[in-house]
């Protein structure tokens, strides 16, 4: 081969590596290990890290929809279950449910179970890739992907609605909202169908409402359910519970839907029927149905 030869073919290879996708560099973290060591209890190691999570199978996994929950800051996979109960309900409807501890910050020596919800976090890798882990684990369906979360878990919702929507089908949030830096490097629209559980006395979540979005960093919560919204071109008001309001957003073709639910008097918390009249995990799954 002539030096000439030579050099076009040196360009042509640097060339046609440029054109790869940065995934196949396989600098991303994977799932490894994936094991079960209980009863529904499982984990893996994800760059570094071992997680734990608990997994709720149906009659038959194969096809079913997949539904991660994301507990708050200082909780468990178990501890949310136990406060929640989801998986009861959702089994009977076919979902498998999934479950998820958060994981230490190794940053801060005496910090607790939560999630890394500010734009660019490793959760949004560490739960993309536990979703395709299950996937191919279990057999759920590809295009029925769901993540619920409450509090902190409810900030990593959002997250991984901006930076993560081409994986998840639904996501909901139970009083969460966006942080300020994923709020900033949003996309400039997003395709996820949402549905947002919001205390109207929740001191966590700025509001325009209340005036409380005057001095927070986060978007006020209309402004935020306004972006989702963004190009849904019929909306609904439902009396819901106990004096509360449920607002649905959809467009004439229905392949997407922002449902808000404003709890009459609620503060930071999962509603409980016995004071909201609300059924929160009737509430979610009704709206998983939809897509």
């Amino acid at each position: 081969m002539t030096p000439l030869k030579r050099s076009l073919a040196l360009l042509l290879a640097l060339l046609l590596l440029a054109a790869l996708p940065a995934a196949a560099s396989g600098s991303g973290a994977e799932i490894e290990d994936l094991v079960q060591d209980g009863e529904n209890s499982y984990s893996c190691r994800f760059d570094g890290t071992t997680r734990h999570f608990l997994v709720y199978l149906p009659e038959c996994p194969e096809g079913s929809g997949l539904i991660l929950m994301l507990p708050g800051y200082g909780g468990t996979a178990q501890s949310f279950r136990l406060d929640t109960g989801l998986e009861q309900a959702a089994l009977e409807q076919g979902y498998t449910v999934v479950y998820v501890t958060g994981s230490p910050d190794p940053a801060v020596r005496t910090s607790s179970n939560g999630w890394r919800y500010e734009s660019g976090g490793s959760d949004v890798a560490f739960l993309t890739a536990l979703a395709e882990a299950i996937r191919r684990e279990f057999g759920t369906a590809e295009d029925r992907v769901f993540a619920a979360g409450f509090s902190n878990g409810a900030f990593m919702i959002h997250c991984l609605a901006a930076e993560a929507g081409d994986t998840f089908t639904a996501l909901v949030s139970v009083a969460g909202t966006m942080a300020e830096s994923v709020w900033n490097n949003r996309p400039e629209s997003c395709r996820v169908s949402l549905l947002q559980i919001t205390g109207e006395k929740d001191e966590v979540i700025p509001k325009h409402s209340d005036g409380s979005s005057r001095f927070a960093k986060s978007p006020a919560i209309e402004d935020l359910i306004a972006y989702y919204a963004e190009g849904l071109d019929i909306c609904e008001t439902v009396p819901i519970g106990k004096s509360s309001v449920l607002t649905k957003y959809t467009d004439s073709a229905a392949d997407r839907q922002v449902w808000h639910l404003l709890v009459k008097d609620g503060r930071h918390s999962w509603s409980s029927e016995r004071f909201t009249g609300i059924d929160t995990n009737s509430l979610i799954l009704a709206f998983l149905g939809t897509q």
